[in-house]
């Protein structure tokens, strides 16, 4: 390593401007010792990222007996605890009834979260989509999203404060941006943004098609293509976020609390762990100042990653957005979808 290359001559020369003499044994130590600390801390510094879940209680597709979603939840929060991973869920309150009535069983499995001393967010009511309804819709939506969950975490000494937007759509003209932002304000709600984005959720349905045959065979090789996947997908935005910030910030990952996670979550984050990563809470990652970044760019009628917002409002175009993993082939066709 740099740092330590020249040591010897950088003792050699302090020595010579102090005089040091009698005393140059302790002085070589203790300048040993300052470099050794200073080789951690530049060296061994970890990464940073926040798992967050979205769609809770769970996003089941053909499997949603209740005993089916309690084993997903269950294997999720013990691979979040087994790695000490202190994730968030955004939920969609519109799961928690049945025939318009609140359903116990579905309740449970947000209890579950918090019993595992994990946060809940919310994801409006009913995964409505902001970009096309109008905003009085929208805000009615987030606020009948908090009806069961608020009160829940109360319960436990918790108080609901993030919101995630339902397909990252945050506003497709400046006007009703500013007016989501400032509704979220003035309920108390803080924007959840998301700087690695991926398609797990075509993973997911291409998992379930599997499952659904009891193809574990073929289970097992979509587990192990989508860990490939994500670790592109890691790569890739820890790049951007280098080009656009000349570190990698403290990333916010975005996956779905559906059975691929359930069954993949370990080598999702052993995955994590392999590449120096450090996981932490929200509000931890919040406290980067690149969340402060402004976004000037709007009429996106997909969701994206606040890693490329941030980029279109500083003007990137083409190459800067090259070479992002798509999800491969198969999985498309497994998951019966053409196009991303």
């Amino acid at each position: 390593m740099l740092l330590f290359d020249n040591n010897v001559n950088l003792i050699d020369s302090i020595d010579k401007i102090f005089f040091i003499e009698k005393d140059k044994t302790t002085m070589r130590k203790l300048i040993l010792s300052i470099l050794f600390f200073c080789g951690v801390l530049y060296y061994g510094q970890k990464n940073q990222v926040c798992f967050t879940f979205d769609d809770l209680p769970v996003a089941a597709l053909s499997f949603k007996s209740n005993d089916f979603q309690k084993s997903v939840t269950v294997k999720i929060l013990t691979a979040l605890k087994k790695h000490n991973i202190p994730a968030i869920g955004f939920v969609n309150e519109i799961k928690l009834y049945d025939n318009n009535q609140p359903d116990t069983s579905e309740i449970n499995l947000l209890k579950m979260w918090l019993d595992a001393g994990l946060d809940l967010g919310n994801h409006t009511f009913s995964h409505m989509d902001y970009h096309k309804v109008n905003t009085k819709k929208y805000f009615d939506d987030i606020l009948k999203g908090e009806k069961i969950t608020k009160p829940l975490m109360a319960s436990y000494g918790k108080l609901i404060r993030y919101f995630r937007h339902p397909y990252l759509h945050a506003g497709e003209t400046k006007e009703k941006t500013d007016s989501l932002n400032i509704f979220l304000k003035r309920i108390g709600y803080i924007e959840a943004p998301v700087t690695i984005d991926n398609s797990d959720w075509i993973f997911s349905s291409a998992y379930d098609s599997a499952m659904v045959k009891k193809d574990t065979s073929l289970m097992k090789s979509i587990g192990t293509t989508y860990i490939d996947y994500m670790e592109r997908k890691l790569k890739y935005f820890e790049k951007q976020s280098n080009k656009l910030f000349g570190r990698n910030i403290r990333q916010i990952l975005l996956i779905h609390a559906n059975a691929i996670n359930a069954d993949y979550l370990n080598e999702l984050a052993i995955m994590y762990e392999s590449n120096n990563y450090k996981f932490v809470s929200i509000s931890k990652a919040l406290e980067d100042k690149a969340y402060l970044t402004s976004i000037v760019v709007f009429n996106r009628n997909w969701g994206i990653s606040w890693l490329d917002r941030w980029a279109l409002s500083q003007g990137k175009k083409g190459e800067f957005f090259m070479d992002e993993p798509t999800t491969p082939e198969n999985i498309m066709k497994l998951a019966k979808i053409t196009s991303e």
